[in-house]
């Protein structure tokens, strides 16, 4: 009776002891997840070292006499020592972070494909990832988050079954989770794997493999809805400007649509991540502003990459040219949706059908004329609103600069689609009136390379009005004083931002370089070259003017031709520009040796 009642005993402490475990696990977990958000600044990591207390009494309450002997055992160290590891990498302490991690994963080593240990083993290879990551040796934490991805996908394929979470070697039976939640939690854990790892590829310039795990984690995030809001939206808008680069039109469109889809339930419903709200919610603002650049830049691009397809050698519309490319688009119809199937599509069937709607507001196909293109500009000068509305001078000069840039730009490839040129100087005047007032207000000591950017832009616009001026005054039989002063004012205006520009390069002495820097060689002989044309275009019937515009013209010409003779170097920037200056200074000597001998005849 007496060996039987100490038994009995024996088996309530051991009760005990597993309770006071549980609880104190508990306590630990709740420490460092929750309170830890309330820790004062003074003294940030007073809950995670309080945390660490609690794991420390665990390990010594740890016991073999218990059901399940040394096994059991060995996982529950395992779990501490995860812990630990955790706990030691947030507070800083990366080294003692490491040991933990590893004892974690040496005593899991034997067992790490059975379903008690598979997910821990995956989340130390995790932390470990990290750990390696913010000590900048990428390649190692390369190496831990592959080998976790393999280990995933190994179980997978041999078990499948929902492997025991962490948490539940220190929960009474009746507490343990259910398949499914025990499947959302691995499923989450790997979802932080590929999450890592397209960081991992990001580091290391593997820009395609980075996103391709991005894409899978986002659309992992959506199936197990696991994700923040605002944080999963940037990420999508961020990886539409990769598939941008590719000129990949369906697919950043996706990403984008899907994005501001998402970024609407922010602030609405708490995150699905373990029911926390998101942090940085006062962010809303900016975060749906950086979402519109996003949009402003597609909207750009196709712009852009159509009119490369479109255009002739002299920059012009091709009428031949956009006749074949639209017989071909009507060919291309009924691959529409076989071109649907192919893009990696995001989302359950409710975040679906409005993603479709969103993308049905803008095309993703390229514009060949100017109604097409003038539907992708409207989408595009409406994100740039509500960009501006953020991103205001006040506060982000920079990005407001980098906004109105955009919206010129977007003006500047609309005009290409326009056949009627005094619609299309309207359009390069609108460009002038929304950088002028930016450029005048920058302060050049601060600003030094935004204001050349813009004074860039100016001379440019200023030059393709003149043109068209120029274009429009030769279908007139005669040009009339209003037309000829309008194209010398247009010249003038180019020539004075090309100069400012130029004059933007010279030393504290106001001396010209010698030899010019690689960032700015090929403006500035642009600049040149420009300004050698804009002289060859004033319009004066005064003889003697005329002759020293030409004067002007040769020696801008010259300084290309000469430059490149001392610098070979600098030719492959500058070649078509070069052949053509080469030309003038051989021709203009003649036309001006003829005006002077007309000039002394009228003496």
């Amino acid at each position: 009776m007496g060996f039987v009642s100490g038994a009995v005993e024996g088996h309530a402490a051991l009760a005990a002891v597993g309770g006071q475990r549980a609880a104190r696990f508990r306590a630990a977990r709740t420490l460092s997840a929750v309170e830890s958000l309330k820790d004062p600044e003074t003294e940030p990591y007073r809950s995670k070292y309080s945390a660490r207390a609690l794991l420390q009494e665990v390990k010594q309450l740890l016991s073999a006499a218990e059901e399940g002997g040394e096994a059991v055992l060995a996982v529950r160290r395992a779990v501490l020592e995860y812990e630990l590891g955790v706990n030691h990498t947030d507070t800083e302490e990366l080294s003692a972070g490491e040991e933990h991690l590893q004892r974690c994963t040496q005593l899991l080593e034997p067992h790490r494909l059975s379903p008690d240990c598979v997910s821990l083993y995956i989340q130390a290879q995790n932390n470990l990832g990290i750990l390696w990551s913010q000590r900048d040796r990428i390649e190692t934490a390369q190496t831990y988050l592959e080998s976790a991805e393999a280990l995933y996908n190994q179980y997978m394929k041999e078990d499948g079954n929902p492997p025991l979470d962490p948490s539940e070697h220190f929960m009474a039976e009746e507490e343990k989770l259910t398949d499914q939640e025990r499947s959302k939690r691995f499923e989450k854990a790997y979802t932080h794997t590929l999450y890592y790892l397209a960081q991992v590829y990001q580091h290391l310039d593997m820009i395609e493999k980075a996103a391709q795990y991005c894409h899978t984690t986002l659309k992992r995030q959506l199936e197990y809805c696991g994700y923040y809001p605002v944080e999963w939206a940037r990420n999508a808008a961020t990886l539409s400007q990769y598939y941008l680069s590719k000129e990949c039109f369906m697919e950043a469109r996706h990403c984008l649509a899907a994005a501001s889809v998402i970024f609407s339930q922010a602030g609405q419903v708490p995150s699905a991540e373990d029911d926390e709200t998101e942090p940085d919610q006062q962010d809303l603002p900016e975060r749906k502003a950086e979402i519109a650049r996003c949009w402003i830049k597609y909207c750009l691009n196709l712009l852009q990459s159509a009119r490369k397809l479109l255009e002739d050698n002299i920059g012009e519309l091709d009428p031949d040219r956009q006749l074949e490319l639209k017989a071909q688009r009507k060919k291309e119809e009924d691959e529409k949706e076989k071109g649907r199937k192919k893009a990696v599509l995001f989302g359950t069937s409710d975040i679906c059908d409005s993603v479709l709607a969103m993308e049905e507001k803008v095309s993703s196909v390229y514009p060949l004329d100017f109604q097409e293109a003038r539907e992708i500009f409207l989408v595009g000068q409406n994100y740039v609103q509500e960009a501006k509305e953020f991103f205001q001078v006040d506060g982000y000069v920079t990005d407001h600069i980098e906004i109105v840039q955009d919206h010129s730009a977007l003006f500047k490839v609309l005009a290409f689609f326009e056949e009627d040129y005094e619609r299309r100087c309207k359009m390069h005047k609108r460009r002038i009136d929304m950088l002028e007032p930016i450029y005048t207000d920058l302060n050049p000591q601060y600003y030094l390379l935004i204001r050349r950017q813009l004074q860039c832009e100016l001379a440019d616009t200023y030059y393709e009005m003149m043109d068209l001026k120029v274009a429009i005054g030769n279908r007139l039989e005669k040009l009339d004083s209003h037309t000829v002063k309008k194209i010398n004012s247009l010249a003038q205006f180019a020539i004075k931002y090309y100069e400012l520009f130029l004059d933007s390069l010279r030393n504290p002495d106001k001396v010209f370089p010698e030899k010019l820097e690689e960032d700015v060689l090929r403006p500035a002989m642009v600049a040149k070259f420009h300004i050698a044309r804009l002289y060859g275009k004033l319009i004066t019937s005064d003889s003697k003017k005329q002759l020293e515009n030409m004067q002007t013209s040769l020696e801008y010409y010259s300084f290309l031709v000469d430059y490149c003779e001392k610098y070979p170097d600098a030719v492959p920037a500058v070649e078509t520009e070069l052949e053509l200056s080469k030309e003038m200074v051989n021709l203009l000597p003649a036309s001006m040796e003829r005006l002077r001998a007309k000039l002394s005849s009228l003496v």
